[in-house]
């Protein structure tokens, strides 16, 4: 496992708005569609934000990661919360709200910005205050697809 902090050239930082969505009063992170994240991931090109309505991410917030479903409403994609585990950001009225937690101690509501740190693409996101530093454990492998596992059992 790694420490990476919040301001390490492997993360792309986007400035994010918090907005509300539907008829609840609990602010939301809205996710821009037109942001390319910077060369500054380790594939070293551009990339787009690709979190797909539906997704499951883990989501850092004050260092401790937990998890978030990507949703969708008429102006595009957002994260209504960030939960302990996975079963729960699936179905997030069995769980206590972590992104409305620290949003109501951090007193930021609808029209204020945050800080999505993308630590690992499709995978590991990071939430903080603008101006804020903070780490990052991530756990790094190698990626393996079932050919390498194929290839390593076959001994070629």
């Amino acid at each position: 496992m790694a420490r990476v902090p919040s301001d390490d050239e492997s993360v792309a930082s986007i400035r994010v708005d918090l907005a509300r969505s539907g008829g609840t009063r609990r602010p939301c992170v809205r996710i821009p569609d037109d942001v390319d994240l910077p060369g500054r991931l380790e594939s070293g090109t551009c990339e787009s934000l690709s979190m797909e309505p539906d997704d499951l991410v883990r989501l850092v917030i004050d260092r401790e990661e937990r998890h978030a479903r990507v949703e969708s409403d008429s102006r595009g994609r957002l994260l209504r919360g960030a939960f302990d585990d996975r079963r729960r950001a699936r179905t997030p009225g069995e769980g206590t709200d972590r992104l409305a937690e620290w949003l109501d101690a951090h007193d930021r509501e609808p029209g204020d910005v945050v800080v999505l740190d993308v630590v690992v693409p499709n995978e590991l996101y990071g939430l903080r205050i603008p101006g804020d530093r903070t780490m990052y454990d991530v756990k790094r492998g190698p990626p393996s697809s079932l050919a390498d596992i194929a290839r390593d059992l076959d001994g070629s």
